[in-house]
């Protein structure tokens, strides 16, 4: 049974910093690309952040450009989030997921899903 594991999420004033974990289980992630997406309480889901499989090309939404970097640790089956310089605006459900093409990850399409992890910044 695949499962992507999310952790890190929780409540950080505005202007601080979270990293976020998502942990692959039940098999071999390395050749796959792997991303973040988000979905605020009332709004649609939203592409966040992907990197390829091999590591080097990573991939952001304009919002979050020069604030988050994505990161991967092939060894670990496990993708980060480093999130800094937080808003208000970056509160929502961060989910993880995971697709042999990065393609359908930047249209917000995947195989794998993780079950979310909340991050709530306060003003």
């Amino acid at each position: 049974q695949v499962q992507l594991v999310e952790s890190g999420g929780g409540l950080v004033q505005a202007g601080g910093s979270l990293r976020l974990s998502c942990a692959a289980s039940g098999r071999t992630f390395s050749m796959y690309a792997m991303g973040w997406v988000r979905q605020a309480p009332g709004k649609e889901r939203e592409f966040v952040a992907a990197i390829s499989w091999s590591g080097p090309s990573t991939y952001y939404a304009d919002s979050v450009k020069g604030r988050f970097t994505i990161s991967r640790d092939s060894a670990k089956n496990t993708v980060y989030l480093q999130m800094n310089s937080l808003k208000p605006e970056d509160t929502a459900v961060y989910y993880c997921n995971a697709d042999p093409a990065i393609g359908r990850l930047l249209a917000g399409e995947s195989d794998y899903w993780g079950q979310g992890t909340q991050v709530t910044v306060s003003s």
